[in-house]
């Protein structure tokens, strides 16, 4: 995403715009379902509890980009502070963890498109493939969603959600947070690293930190409207889901359509199903410019095959044919009932959760030392560090990752680039392409 504001540089608003939008995304159309069958009505706990825990890793990501101001972000940060080969642990992280949550966001909009047509599982499955496909063929032309069109996606998020909760909120019954804990407590842990999906992108800031018209005194401001609007999002939509949908919300696949059927009747299906449709294929056509491009930029660092390179400024197309065959491989061992979404989602919040875990240890080192910003680094990446630990059997994920660079960066020894080409392991373009869609 391009921002193209020289003259008078970002405003208040259209920064906040810009950052919530990095934030909110189609994982709110199904999650709030699967986070209850989790822990039930205690997984509102959940939802607040890393809106709190966020709450520092928004600020700490503020206070290193107004001091350090790079549009390269995390990228930027962990190659000063720990050198080229953990960026490309980060990279990898980033990389590897598409293939993961691209089917998963796919299935998501599908669910909904199937809800609006009438169709079974086979039309969800085939509705996420063409979404997919679409994604993939978009990029192979170079075709990118211009930073207008992902602020139109984010307001028709909140507009839809809003919407919903509203609706639905007449039809509000207490009895419908009983019993509360159904699984006990611990589980509110096990769904908050499988949530961090939904809140994954308070490192966008550190972007377009560079773009603001005062950054030192808009950058705290921004951060703070921007956990505003997430939360009461957030929390509205999920508390309306317990408390109307009740005992059948773990089980269903479009929560969102239900509040919304709930005053619109038959209109909410189409609704939904195309509001899905543009959300699900905008940050999975982002996420994949961004990626491909990493691979391509990974590769000429020597941690990827080297026929993963492409010149700079042009469609990498061995990375993103690469990116596809996995992509379509994970979306094909879901769909064979060999994997399922809830664990490609976990998978993929894991290695977003360790990104940005990386992107705060570097804070550490970058920030002056015994100050409130230092400090306040230390408890993001703290908080960071434990979200990850309850990620279950899908920290393995990262974990391989991790190991994975490690072992590639030692063999290739972190070759110098090829002509051409960026020589980062996490290439800003790709950062920023990731951040700016909306998940």
């Amino acid at each position: 995403m391009t921002i193209n504001s020289k003259k008078a540089g970002l405003g208040l608003f259209r920064a906040t715009g810009i950052y919530v939008g990095a934030i909110l995304g189609s994982g709110i159309l199904v999650l709030p379902a699967i986070a209850a069958k989790e822990a039930g009505p205690a997984s509102l706990l959940a939802w607040a509890l890393l809106l709190v825990f966020c709450t520092p890793v928004a600020f700490s990501f503020a206070e290193m980009s107004r001091q350090q101001p790079d549009a390269g972000g995390i990228a930027h940060f962990v190659t000063r502070a720990y050198g080229r080969r953990a960026s490309a642990v980060a990279g990898y992280l980033f990389y590897f963890a598409i293939p993961f949550g691209a089917p998963a966001t796919a299935v998501i909009g599908g669910n909904y498109i199937a809800h609006a047509v009438g169709g079974g599982r086979e039309t969800a499955l085939l509705a996420a493939a063409l979404l997919l496909a679409a994604a993939f063929a978009s990029n192979a032309v170079g075709i990118r969603m211009s930073s207008g069109i992902q602020l139109v996606l984010m307001v028709l998020l909140i507009g839809l959600l809003a919407l919903a909760v509203a609706l639905a909120a007449p039809y509000a019954k207490a009895e419908n947070f009983e019993p509360f804990a159904p699984h006990g407590y611990w589980a509110v842990g096990g769904v908050a690293s499988l949530l961090f999906f939904c809140f994954a992108g308070w490192e966008a800031v550190t972007h377009i930190a560079g773009e603001f018209r005062h950054p030192e005194r808009d950058l705290k401001r921004a951060t703070w409207l921007t956990l505003i609007v997430v939360g009461v999002a957030y929390i509205g939509v999920v508390a309306a889901s317990v408390a109307v949908l009740g005992p059948r919300l773990p089980g269903s696949e479009v929560p969102i359509a239900e509040l919304l059927e709930k005053g619109l009747g038959g209109l909410a299906g189409p609704l939904t199903a195309v509001a899905a449709a543009v959300l699900t294929f905008g940050p999975i056509n982002t996420f994949v410019a961004g990626a491909s491009r990493l691979g391509a930029s990974l590769a000429s660092d020597g941690v990827l095959p080297r026929t993963l390179a492409g010149d700079a400024g042009t469609v990498p197309a061995a990375s993103l044919a690469v990116l596809a065959g996995m992509t379509f491989l994970s979306y094909g061992a879901a769909a064979a009932g060999l994997s399922n979404m809830q664990f490609q989602i976990g998978a993929a919040s894991a290695c977003f959760t360790a990104v940005t875990a990386f992107g705060l240890a570097a804070g550490i080192r970058l920030l002056p030392a015994r100050t409130a910003a230092w400090y306040g680094v230390i408890v993001a990446a703290a908080v960071m560090v434990a979200v990850l630990l309850f990620s279950g059997w899908a920290l393995v994920v990262p974990l391989v990752l991790a190991a994975a660079a490690l072992w590639a960066g030692r063999r290739g020894a972190l070759a110098a680039p090829i002509p051409g080409n960026r020589p980062s392991g996490l290439p800003a373009e790709a950062a920023e392409a990731a951040d700016a869609g909306v998940r």
